[in-house]
């Protein structure tokens, strides 16, 4: 027909246990946790069945299938013959965290261990009509690493012993996390997000924090210090419009206007710092 087909298939971990008990009928020798040994080819073929085609016929129609499995690990081992073969064939993973979950933050799907092999091939998009995004994104997942790296030391030591770079690690990841990447579906200004929101919002965080950072390294050794408590105090204004950016309606509120806003806050923001260092 032609179309653009989204497959859901919950849960790929039920059809697995089920191709265990049948081996096991037929008296098959079972492989790794009594699962038989073809397992990964089943799943392969199954997955591989995804993919652009085009259809038989005339006229020429091209369309797409693309297949999303759930898969449910016991006790979220990622060791499970299930889960590694499957991982083994995928190019896209999201990683569930019933963390988030718990903390009601949606989508749960973790950062840290979620990957796609498809990045790469979407760079000449990506160049083409929004260059500035591959090193935002990177340097994102860079600040969310890097928290994840200072969280055991806050929880030995506290806060207050950080040096100042570091609380402004903290204090970004917080709104990347809080307002960048927890969403709510229910609402009419975070069902869905235009790429050019996507990256408006995005740029200005990173922006934040660069110049943040900026301030406290150039001012770390004169008199006149620059601290991220003063940076807060001085920018609360500032903070509360970089949350707010993800309220704003794509349809109400149309591009032109939101860009313009966006645009906006960016040079709002570099006044406050440039003020701030005098």
């Amino acid at each position: 027909m032609g179309y653009n087909v989204s497959m859901m298939a919950d849960s790929t971990s039920r059809w697995a246990e089920a191709l265990r008990e049948i081996s096991g009928r037929l008296a098959e020798m079972p492989a790794d946790s009594g699962y038989p040994a073809y397992l990964g080819a089943r799943l392969a073929s199954f997955y591989e069945r995804a993919g652009r085609v085009k259809c038989l016929g005339n006229p020429e129609r091209e369309g797409s299938v693309s297949i999303v499995g759930a898969v449910s690990p016991p006790g979220g081992d990622f060791s499970d013959p299930v889960t590694s073969a499957t991982l083994g064939i995928v190019q896209v993973f999201w990683g569930l965290d019933k963390k988030l979950a718990q903390r009601k933050h949606f989508p749960s799907v973790n950062w840290l261990i979620s990957y796609s092999k498809y990045t790469r091939a979407l760079d000449e998009y990506y160049d083409k009509h929004f260059p500035e995004f591959v090193p935002l994104r990177t340097k994102a997942k860079e600040i969310l690493q890097e928290e994840e790296d200072l969280a055991e030391i806050v929880q030995l030591v506290g806060k207050a012993s950080l040096a100042e770079t570091d609380k402004i690690t903290l204090e970004v990841a917080k709104l990347i996390k809080d307002d960048f990447l927890q969403q709510n579906g229910y609402t009419p200004y975070d069902r869905f997000c235009p790429f050019y929101k996507t990256v408006g919002i995005l740029s200005n965080m990173i922006a934040f924090y660069d110049m943040a950072r900026h301030a406290v390294e150039t001012t770390a050794q004169s008199d006149n210090k620059i601290t991220w408590a003063m940076i807060r105090e001085h920018m609360g204004e500032i903070l509360y419009r970089i949350s707010s950016m993800k309220f704003k309606d794509p349809v109400k509120d149309g591009e032109p206007k939101i860009k313009a806003e966006y645009a906006q806050l960016l040079e709002d923001m570099q006044n406050a710092f440039r003020t701030l260092e005098e």
